[in-house]
């Protein structure tokens, strides 16, 4: 890649470091699967955001 392809895509000169992702699956009853879906409508958070919030503010101690 020339110099000026290089500056210009800079994403193709350097790797790219996204952080490692882990899935998981989680079965809910359907009243927390209510109470989830109720709360995204409520706050326009996807159900993703709003379980990655709650892992993050875990005490782990």
């Amino acid at each position: 890649m020339n110099k000026t392809a290089t500056s210009r895509f800079s994403i193709f000169a350097t790797p790219s470091k996204k952080p490692v992702v882990q899935q998981i699956a989680i079965d809910l009853t359907s009243n927390e699967a209510e109470s989830l879906e109720q709360y995204c409508e409520h706050t326009g958070k996807v159900a993703e955001d709003v379980i990655r919030e709650l892992v993050r503010g875990l005490s782990v101690s």
